[in-house]
């Protein structure tokens, strides 16, 4: 299961530590979030070569805003610690296009 991402320091250790990192930025009281999470989550399983990581944007705030995050879930795909695609929106079809891009 993708883990949390629970501070600023740790969100960029995250994106220098690995290659390929594909990040939810999900919130508890969002129902599209509940309903794609389980298949994010799936996805983890699927494709090992990358990392899957969630942060929630009312704990991580700081980085929410920082990423330019505004509506949930969003999907955020970083390269090397740069980013490189995004998909808003519990749209499992486009996650998946934009994870396959980068595997």
């Amino acid at each position: 299961m993708p883990e949390f991402v629970n501070t600023k320091a740790e969100f960029e250790a995250l994106l220098n530590e690995n290659a390929t990192v594909v990040v939810d930025f999900t919130a508890v009281w969002c129902g599209p979030c509940k309903t794609i999470g389980p298949k994010f989550d799936d996805m983890e399983k699927e494709f090992p070569t990358i990392k899957f990581a969630k942060v929630d944007v009312d704990q991580n705030s700081e980085v929410a805003m920082e990423q330019g995050v505004s509506a949930m879930p969003t999907f955020k795909c970083y390269v090397n610690g740069q980013k490189v695609d995004e998909v808003v929106g519990a749209d499992e079809a486009k996650l998946r296009e934009m994870i396959e891009k980068v595997k």
